[in-house]
């Protein structure tokens, strides 16, 4: 069969971790009885001016002197604890869906065919249990706390895993798992990654889990929601302006997603010390945006579609490896229709 006929112009595929937005609470680590909803802030500041300066300015001394004895005047949000609160408590599920062999839109029988026999063989094969027990790692080390973890003296995670059938809870110490790789081995993670394992390679079953983590950051200190992308800036606005869902300080579903398939330590600079960024979210390119590198290009022959192409059409990869990340693209979603010109 040419592949000229086995190309499928419009193809997607929904995303099967659907993470909700989390909502973030005060409290007391020693007693959770009194839980409060944190609200944001504004804050006015009077700051210096710390940018690097054009260079007429910098030859100028006139200019330079008037440039750097400006204030740096700002209005931003901010969010924290009480001086009686020394507890963050964040709050969100996740639903874990099957149906990982039908795409949501595909335009060519011949391809929809081969690509679900690529999925079936792999789940045969793998049962999707190590890309379960990585997402399970990602809850359990409370990666989704991102800046809110750095510094904290203790985290807990707890966890409700629910269906027609299961009904099942977790406690993690999240402070005993890194987040830096993912050779670790613990029986309650084993077994929250088997139930995420089962509801993906499911036809059409389905699993919420839902997450109540504690982080103890000290009384009174700063948290930090997600940060609202303000495009058009006028003169006088905020600076900072941070997000929050009917009066809660909250972090964005797509961030939460985000840390949760923070999973790919296959991409080829990941053992190298000078280069790997550690563990990369999940995406088509490798790309990181804080570091401006995309670890998958299509110049290495490292990226998704240098993969799924032959793949969906019955190749075999030459590593295990390319196949769990080309299927956790998968489960990651998107539009990936290829053109037939």
């Amino acid at each position: 069969m040419a592949k000229k006929d086995n190309i499928a112009s419009v193809l997607a595929f929904e995303k099967k971790l659907v993470a909700s937005d989390g909502y973030m609470y005060g409290t007391k680590w020693h007693d959770r009885s009194d839980i409060e909803p944190l609200s944001l802030q504004e804050k006015s500041v009077r700051g210096t001016i710390s940018n690097r300066l054009k260079k007429a300015i910098k030859d100028d001394p006139a200019k330079l002197n008037a440039e750097v004895e400006k204030a740096n005047l700002q209005r931003v949000d901010v969010c924290g604890l009480t001086l009686e609160q020394d507890t963050l408590n964040l709050k969100f599920t996740i639903k874990i869906l099957g149906g990982l062999a039908q795409p949501s839109a595909c335009n060519n029988a011949l391809f929809k065919q081969s690509y679900a026999a690529a999925v079936k063989k792999y789940i045969e094969k793998e049962g999707v249990v190590e890309l379960a027990r990585r997402y399970a790692i990602n809850i359990a080390n409370a990666r989704f706390l991102w800046r809110n973890r750095v510094g904290a003296e203790n985290i807990q995670v707890n966890v409700n895993a629910k269906n027609g059938t299961v009904d099942k809870s977790w406690t993690f110490d999240a402070k005993q798992f890194s987040t830096r790789h993912f050779d670790i081995d613990d029986s309650n993670i084993n077994e929250l990654a088997k139930y995420i394992a089962i509801a993906l390679a499911s036809e059409d079953d389905f699993l919420l889990l839902d997450i109540n983590c504690f982080a103890r950051i000290g009384r009174g200190q700063e948290v930090y929601p997600s940060e609202e992308l303000v495009l058009d800036k006028g003169k006088g606005e905020k600076s900072k302006v941070l997000y929050d869902v009917k009066g809660i300080a909250a972090i964005h579903s797509q961030k939460l997603g985000n840390a949760l398939r923070t999973i790919d330590t296959w991409y080829p600079e990941f053992n190298d010390p000078q280069t790997s960024a550690g563990p990369i979210a999940i995406e088509p390119y490798g790309a990181v945006t804080n570091l401006g590198k995309a670890y998958r290009t299509p110049k290495d022959k490292q990226d998704f579609y240098t993969f799924f192409d032959d793949w969906a059409r019955g190749d075999s990869l030459s590593r295990l490896e390319d196949e769990h990340y080309v299927v956790a693209v998968l489960i990651r979603g998107g539009v990936f229709g290829e053109s037939d010109k």
